[in-house]
């Protein structure tokens, strides 16, 4: 999308980034000082100095949800950028809001892009990261996640239910087997088993 363009000439979306004033909250990243931007429906704060974004969880949630949001992020570059912390050593940076650590979190949990998060206050991505995160949910990756969760989910009843079964009838001599999650536990059941 050329800069200044009311439209994407590939798909008709309007052009949703609006940037506003600069603000005196600090890059949790350079401690530059970071400025609002309009994208679509959700505001975040953006560092002029090393591209980074800050957005409150509600304005996170919103651009996850909203493909306009989503489009003005992926038109900002005409390519993915590169991570700017991709082979940086790891750091945990000051909430904007509270100024304690925020932790670090897998979007998506199949993602790959690890995003700083306040819980409760919002989320930090370096440069590039939410343009990434924003291709992962257009191409599908929410929907990935929930199915994984879902298979997961599934595997775990069954095993619950295997083991409820073992439980309820005795193994071997007779004797009630008491079921662990730790690896001894486990040991004794297969050896039970085996032995029968």
């Amino acid at each position: 999308m050329f800069q200044g363009s009311a439209f994407c000439p590939h798909c008709g979306t309007a052009a949703a980034r609006v940037e506003q004033e600069t603000t005196d909250v600090r890059c949790p990243a350079c401690r530059d000082a970071m400025h609002h931007v309009d994208l679509g429906a959700a505001s975040v704060l953006e560092c002029g100095r090393c591209d980074g974004v800050w957005l409150d969880a509600a304005d996170f949630e919103r651009i996850c949800a909203d493909r306009e949001s989503r489009a003005a992020v992926l038109h900002r570059w005409t390519t993915a950028p590169a991570a700017a912390n991709a082979k940086q050593h790891v750091r945990y940076r000051p909430c904007v809001r509270c100024g304690k650590m925020m932790n670090r979190v897998n979007f998506g949990r199949l993602s790959g892009t690890v995003v700083d998060v306040c819980r409760g206050h919002g989320t930090f991505l370096d440069a590039g990261e939410l343009h990434a995160i924003a291709t992962f949910i257009d191409a599908g990756g929410l929907d990935r996640m929930r199915e994984r969760e879902i298979e997961n989910l599934k595997e775990e009843q069954q095993r619950l239910e295997e083991l409820q079964r073992l439980q309820a009838h005795p193994i071997g001599d007779g004797a009630p087997v008491t079921l662990s999650w730790d690896s001894t536990g486990l040991g004794r059941l297969l050896r039970a088993i085996l032995d029968r």
